[in-house]
């Protein structure tokens, strides 16, 4: 044991030198953008809550009327005896929602993709990954036996490079990418890339945790594009959605694969019957509220006009300060001022991006969007001196 505590220390001073030791700080959400954290009230643009549907009247009455009904916790695997009614309830509404035969739930986003990726490929297939697609991708990719080759953010070109060269030689070939990427905030060119998948007969998979809800009037990154939607469609019940659990919407055979052979979905506990109805509470609401749906990137924009930067295309705005130090300090003093941005550090970012990854609610008071534009301009400004 002294050796496992000596291993431990030595790599938190290291990480504690290099201003990248993480800690827990409890944080209360009282709604959907005030938080309460070490004693103050602050002002949140790190949540991913983009409709402030966590605490939406209607999504936190079906969620307590599930739990009155059905109990806390579904109570086993989902092919045992924890496939609640309601999740099939809610796999009927993601796949109208994502235009396709099926859907299936799971028990995070995080859980989706690493069960997806090695149930679709093995030994002597490809995998195709976007260099800055999420950790949950890239450990799919990992769990798979396949072999895994990036390419260059967002770069067609690139893409198309690697499948002219390595696609004859592998059975099957699967394409993965964020459909709005979660650091940067920009949307990837899912036309293009659907087309060009198609052309080679590679499969794209596209996850939507961060455009569900808030693009193309609350179906996602698929239909902020005219023509032809990738194949297989993964998403969250936990960013806009405001609940948790994750999903893949794509044909009924490949559902019906996945439901029989996806680890995460064979060995993992069913959806809680709370979060499910919660999940298809706040599909209501998104379903019948497109002003709501459109409210987040507009706040973005609102932000980057001010700033004098392009327009966002999403929620998410980064402010790159590099270092990770400078990062931390402009949390700081952006705390000071009564707003919460988390600065995000390597290596959940590349080296030397450190950055503020700012989120955008549709309940943030224009007022406030343009005051903490104000207070970002004046670090910016600091900074630049």
């Amino acid at each position: 044991m002294d050796s496992l505590n000596a291993f431990a220390a030595d790599k938190l001073a290291a990480l504690d030198a290099a201003s990248l030791k993480r800690t827990l700080k409890p944080t209360g959400r009282t709604d959907g953008v005030h938080v309460e954290r070490g004693g103050r009230t602050l002002i949140s643009f790190s949540c991913n809550d983009y409709l402030g549907l966590s605490h939406h009247p209607k999504v936190k009455a079906a969620a307590a009327a599930a739990i009155e009904a059905w109990g806390t916790g579904s109570g086993a695997s989902r092919l045992v005896t924890g496939d609640n009614p309601l999740i099939g309830e809610l796999e009927t509404r993601l796949a109208k929602l994502k235009g396709t035969e099926a859907a299936c739930v799971f028990g995070s986003g995080y859980l989706a993709n690493a069960g997806i990726v090695p149930t679709l490929t093995g030994e002597r297939d490809l995998i195709l990954i976007d260099e800055l697609a999420h950790a949950c991708l890239w450990a799919g990719s990992q769990l798979s036996p396949a072999r895994t080759v990036m390419f260059r953010h967002n770069d067609v070109a690139h893409l198309e490079a690697l499948l002219i060269e390595h696609r004859a030689a592998h059975r099957r070939a699967l394409v993965l990418t964020d459909g709005v990427f979660s650091m940067d905030g920009d949307l990837a060119p899912l036309d293009r890339l659907t087309t060009l998948c198609a052309a080679h007969d590679a499969w794209l998979l596209s996850d939507d945790a961060h455009g569900v809800g808030v693009l193309a009037e609350g179906r996602g990154s698929s239909f902020a594009y005219d023509g032809v939607h990738p194949p297989l469609q993964m998403g969250t019940l936990s960013k806009a959605i405001g609940g948790y659990g994750g999903y893949l919407c794509a044909s009924r055979p490949v559902i019906d694969l996945i439901k029989t052979r996806a680890r995460t979905v064979i060995y993992s506990t069913g959806l809680p019957p709370a979060s499910a109805a919660a999940a298809i509470a706040a599909l209501d609401v998104i379903e019948t509220d497109k002003a709501l749906t459109g409210e987040p990137v507009r706040k973005a924009r609102l932000f980057t006009r001010a700033l004098g930067l392009p327009d966002a295309q999403s929620p998410i705005v980064p402010v790159i300060f590099g270092a990770a130090e400078a990062a931390l300090a402009a949390q700081q003093a952006l705390e000071t001022l009564g707003f919460l941005v988390v600065a995000i550090r390597p290596p959940t970012v590349p080296a030397d991006t450190a950055r503020l990854r700012i989120t955008f609610s549709a309940l943030h008071a224009d007022a406030d969007v343009l005051r903490l534009a104000e207070a970002v301009q004046a670090l910016l400004t600091r900074k630049a001196a």
